[in-house]
This record gives C-alpha cells, sequence and structure tokens, in this order.
C-alpha cells in the first residue's frame, strides 16, 4: 500500500503539472521533436516530380518500371528521463531543494510527453544505476514515475553521468529523446556522451543552486559536499574569497556548456526557486526554429 501522504503529493504535483502543460506547452513539445524519426510505408510506381534519390532500385528492377519508396513519419517517440539523484540534489536555499525541482521538472515533461500519445522511461542514477522504469504510456504509468521521482531512497551518493549514459546505450534498442537532469557535478563524461549521440537526442538539463555560485558575507560558514563528506570552514566576510568562490563556479559551469556547445547539443539551464516555465519554452522554441 501506498501511504496516503505520497498520494496526496504526487497528485498535488499531477494538478499543477498538467495545468502547467495544458496551459503553456500545447503544441511546443510537439512541435519541437517531431519528425525525429520516420518509418517505412510502401512502395509505388515512380511519377513526375517525384525524388529520384527515393527510387527503390531493387523493385524497379524485378518489374522493368520505376517505383519508389514511402515513408511516414513516427508518431510515437519515446522519451527518457535520465535522473541524477545523488546527495548533492538534497540542496537547496531559495524554498526548494534541487530534487523538488527536478520532480515538478520531470513530471511536467512526462505529462507533455504522454498528452503528446508518446512513450516515457525512467533511469534513476547516482555513481550507480538505482532504478529503470521501462517506457510506456498512459496517466497511471506516469504517476508511477512522478512517485519514483519524489520519494525514490538512493544507495548511492556520488554522481557518475558516464555510468548512466552506457547503461541506458545497453537498454535502449530504439532512438529515443533523453532528457539528462543533473547538476554534472560528475568526473568527465565526454566519451559515453558522444557515443549515446550517435543514436539518441540527448538533452542536458543543468540544475543550479544560487548559492554554489554566490555566497552571501555572513561571517563564518562551514561547507559540507554531501557527496564526500568534506567539511570547510570559510569566512564570508572576505570579498577575496568570495569573488575566488563565484570565479570557480563560473568557470565550471562555462565549461560545461561550451562542452555541450561543441556537441551541438542544446541545454535546459534552470534554478531552484526559480520557474522553470521560460528556459523550457526558449528550449522548444529553439528546437522548432531549427526544424
Amino acid at each position: 500500500m501506498i501511504p496516503t501522504e505520497i498520494l496526496k503529493k504526487v497528485r498535488r504535483i499531477q494538478i499543477v503539472t498538467s495545468a502547467m502543460v495544458s496551459d503553456l506547452f500545447a503544441g511546443q513539445y510537439h512541435s519541437a521533436f517531431k519528425g525525429l524519426g520516420i518509418e517505412f510505408e510502401e512502395v509505388r510506381e515512380y511519377q513526375p516530380g517525384d525524388d529520384v534519390r527515393t527510387i527503390d532500385w531493387n523493385v524497379t528492377a524485378r518489374t522493368g518500371r520505376p517505383f519508389v519508396k514511402r515513408f511516414r513519419e513516427e508518431r510515437e517517440l519515446t522519451v527518457v528521463l535520465l535522473v541524477d539523484v545523488s546527495a548533492s540534489q538534497e540542496f537547496g536555499t531559495r524554498e526548494q531543494l534541487k530534487s523538488e525541482l527536478v520532480a515538478e521538472l520531470g513530471a511536467t515533461l512526462a505529462f507533455s510527453a504522454i498528452q503528446n500519445n508518446d512513450k516515457v522511461g525512467l533511469i534513476l542514477f547516482t555513481d550507480r544505476i538505482e532504478r529503470f522504469v521501462p517506457a510506456d504510456k498512459g496517466t497511471r504509468h506516469v504517476l508511477r514515475v512522478v512517485r519514483e521521482l519524489l520519494y525514490h531512497q538512493p544507495v548511492g551518493r556520488r554522481t557518475d553521468v558516464e555510468v548512466a549514459l552506457e547503461y541506458l546505450d545497453r537498454v535502449l534498442t530504439r532512438r529515443a529523446v533523453v532528457f539528462l537532469i543533473s547538476d554534472f557535478q560528475s568526473p568527465d563524461f565526454s566519451r559515453a556522451l558522444k557515443s549515446v549521440r550517435r543514436r539518441h537526442d540527448v538533452i542536458p538539463v543543468l540544475i543550479r543552486d544560487q548559492r554554489e555560485s554566490q555566497l552571501p558575507p555572513v561571517r563564518y560558514v562551514e561547507l559540507y559536499d554531501p557527496e564526500t563528506h568534506e567539511q570547510l570552514l570559510v569566512d564570508t566576510t572576505s570579498r577575496a574569497f568570495r569573488a575566488r568562490f563565484g570565479r570557480l563556479a563560473a568557470g565550471r559551469r562555462e565549461k560545461l556548456l561550451a562542452d555541450f556547445r561543441k556537441l551541438g547539443i542544446d541545454v535546459v539551464d534552470v534554478e531552484t526557486g526559480r520557474s522553470f516555465v521560460e528556459p523550457l519554452r526558449r528550449f522548444f522554441r529553439q528546437r522548432r526554429k531549427r526544424r
């Protein structure tokens, strides 16, 4: 039996995100991803004006008359949420943990997918694979995905994006749209990303909190890394320290974004305490223009 408080929270997420999908993202999701794949439908005789590149030479040779292949756009996509549930996701300083932002964002993407009659799958990871929910359709299935996003208790604490990408590449046999949702506090994963991207449409979603790049001048603060348990006492009244802290954080973020740009990968950049609606809409608009 699922506890009542869990059902209530899942229901609340469903109400909020379903309304958001209907009001804000109607049509944008479909236009962003339509045409990602085509499938063979039939062959028919060549007609003036047909593209000669579509001629089926085997059938043409057998019949003695030119025939062309016809294809149609795949109406059904497989959308996979590849979600980081490491210990660093339990951080947040603006009335929201990163994990809570991830749950709402993931639910919105999942409901957008099923509204478009697409399948949705889920892979939760830390430095290992925590949970795999195969792609399926329907509201009942998406509510299970939301429940896992909200209440899964991870075994691992650290983040290893490469492990997640390699697993995804093994279990997905068909092309998929993959939303890779993480703060990317991970060892290098560029090799695995290049490999996965050959088969799948990978969209990184960068989850951030303001205090990971900006410290307020509040005297002594103990910084704690939940993934490694390292602790450091710092004096935040030091302007030099705050400036260096900010530069290092900005440098890490810019390098990450630059690496994605080199691969021609679009990034959705969201922050706790702020609405993810506009970053997501901006991403959909960029995709629509490209197509």
